[in-house]
Parts: C-alpha cells; sequence; structure tokens
C-alpha cells in the first residue's frame, strides 16, 4: 500500500491519546469498583468497541482514502477473529487459577496495558523489518503457514497453565499468598513484599498474547505494510477483546469449527504473503476470502453441533484392521 499516513506524527500521537482516555474511562469510571460482567453489559461494550473502530476506519478513510481504510478493515477482522483463540486461553486460564468473576475484567484491564506495550513494540521492529529486509515477509509467510497446520492438527488444544515458564518463574523466585487479595496484584505481609494470585493470572496472560501475536501481527503484514494501519487495526481489535470474551466465554465451544477456519485464514494469508512478488491479491479480495471462511465455519458449528459430531463418531467407531 502506497500512503503516507504513517508519516503524519500527529495521528500517531492522537490515536494513542485517545486510547489512554478510553482505558482512564472505562476503568476509572465503569468499572472503578470491581463486579462480575454481565452478558448484557459485554454485549452493550462490545457494540461500543467495534463502533469507535468502525468511526475510526471512516477517519482513514476520509483523511486517506479507501486502500488503507480498506486495508485497515481487513487487518481488523483478521485480528478479532483471531482474538477468538485467545478467548478459549482465558476461559482455560480462569478455570484453572479459579479467578472470581468479579476480578476478571481488571485483570483483563491491565493486561490490555502491557498488550500496547508489548504489540507497539513488535509491529515497530517488524515494520523496520520488512523495509530493511524484504525476504522477512518470505520468513512470515512460512511461519503462518507453520502455525496454520499446528492449529488444524492440534484441535485446539492449549498448554498447561502451569506449565508457563513465566508462572514457574515466578513462584520460584516471589512469595505467593495463598489466597486472593481482593483485587490487588500484590501485598506486604509481615514487612515481606508478596505477589497474589492475581498476579500470577496477569503474567500467564500477557505471556499467553506475546504467543499469538507471531501469529496475528505477521498476518496483517501480509494485507500492509503501513506500521500505522497495522498498529491501530491490531489495537483496535485488542481493545474490544475483553467484552467479547464475557459475552463469548460461555458459548465459545460452540464453534467447535472456528479453529480450522482461523486455520485457513493462516494459511491464506501466509500463502498470500509468499506469493506477494509473482501476484498480489487484492485487498478487497482478501476481505471477502477472509469473511467467507468464517462465515462458514460458524455456520457449520451451528448446522452440526459439537456434541452430534461426538455421536456420529460413537456410532461409527473405526473398523478393526485384519489380523
Amino acid at each position: 500500500m502506497d500512503t503516507d499516513i504513517h508519516a503524519s506524527l500527529w495521528l500517531w500521537a492522537a490515536f494513542n491519546i485517545g486510547i489512554l482516555v478510553l482505558l482512564v474511562v472505562d476503568l476509572g469510571i465503569f468499572h472503578r469498583e470491581a463486579h462480575a460482567v454481565s452478558v448484557r453489559e459485554a454485549a452493550l461494550w462490545t457494540v461500543t468497541w467495534v463502533s469507535l473502530a468502525m468511526a475510526f476506519d471512516l477517519g482513514v478513510y476520509l483523511l486517506a482514502d479507501p486502500e488503507p481504510g480498506l486495508a485497515f478493515l481487513t487487518g481488523y477482522v483478521i485480528e478479532l477473529s483471531l482474538s477468538v483463540d485467545n478467548i478459549f486461553v482465558f476461559v482455560l486460564l480462569f478455570a484453572y487459577f479459579a479467578v472470581p468473576p468479579a476480578y476478571q475484567h481488571r485483570v483483563l484491564f491491565w493486561g490490555i496495558l502491557s498488550v500496547i506495550l508489548m504489540r507497539g513494540s513488535v509491529i515497530v521492529a517488524g515494520s523496520v523489518l520488512v523495509e530493511q529486509l524484504h525476504w522477512i515477509l518470505y520468513v512470515f509467510g512460512a511461519l503462518l503457514i507453520i502455525s496454520a497446520w499446528r492449529m488444524a492438527t492440534q484441535g485446539g488444544g492449549h498448554d498447561d497453565p502451569s506449565q508457563n515458564p513465566a508462572v514457574r518463574f515466578i513462584r520460584r523466585f516471589f512469595p505467593v499468598t495463598e489466597n486472593y487479595e481482593g483485587h490487588r496484584f500484590f501485598v506486604r505481609r509481615d514487612g515481606v513484599f508478596m505477589v497474589t494470585p492475581l498476579f500470577i493470572v496477569l503474567v500467564a496472560l500477557n505471556t499467553t498474547d506475546l504467543v499469538f501475536a507471531i501469529d496475528s501481527i505477521p498476518a496483517i503484514f501480509a494485507i500492509t505494510h503501513d506500521p500505522f494501519i497495522v498498529y491501530t487495526s491490531n489495537l483496535c481489535a485488542v481493545m474490544g477483546l475483553r467484552s467479547m470474551y464475557f459475552l463469548l466465554a460461555g458459548v465459545v465451544d460452540r464453534f467447535h469449527y472456528l479453529q480450522f477456519g482461523l486455520s485457513v485464514i493462516l494459511a491464506f494469508v501466509g500463502t498470500k504473503m509468499l506469493l506477494e512478488d509473482v501476484y498480489e491479491v487484492p485487498i478487497a479480495a482478501s476481505l471477502g476470502v477472509i469473511a467467507a471462511v468464517i462465515t462458514v465455519a460458524v455456520a457449520a458449528s451451528l448446522v452440526r453441533p459439537k456434541d452430534q459430531v461426538a455421536a456420529s463418531e460413537d456410532s461409527h467407531p473405526e473398523s478393526p484392521h485384519p489380523a
């Protein structure tokens, strides 16, 4: 994509200030008191975050031209789709650590701040590599195809949270309180600094997101090399991830074909990146393919529920091999 939007420093400043203001309003006004987020509240917040992202995309469209606006929308859809896998992990982590519902939003909120810094650094580094070393695109493409194969063959399996290297490091070198201490991450007991289980969960979430960033960020570079579009589309999707979790946590397991759909998307954008110097797939076509894959995966999950698939497999056991 050929656009000077990434060179406008005031746009970078305005976007980041806007993100910080929204985070302050979120925690300082609407979630000042820790409470369990209801489905209705989550739905309202999800609509809010998606509407803000679309309003921003309209601004990009008007300030630049249709191409970066379409690139933002495509990157946003890719990131939002891949974020569904994050929701599976959130469900696993919160269940494993028995995080009280009233504290889950606070963990996700502070996790977002870490994600902004972490993903921002990864995007800057990726942009420099793409600009200086064009062949790195082939590496990104290969990594995406490998990730697609792993996601398709592993069936969405995730690692045991207790084996997370960062979690094991914290537990080894810092004393951890036996129980949750309200919404606090740190406490002092008899002059001894201690971390709480809530901080352990925060560390687990952040390290897990770093792994997801390795997939999602290169995927957006397959759509555009403009660091501003990559960064803003990524962050806009991440900002809405918390409300999506509370909205979908109870039903996300029903979309059992979505993991396969996500693997198809990763394979598609990886192949697109590998063939970039041979044939450049139009952004509109990429958006159409991604939207179609998601639609088919969700529809298939609803038409053929998970329990129906399991029942079918049980009723047709694999035939024994002849002796």
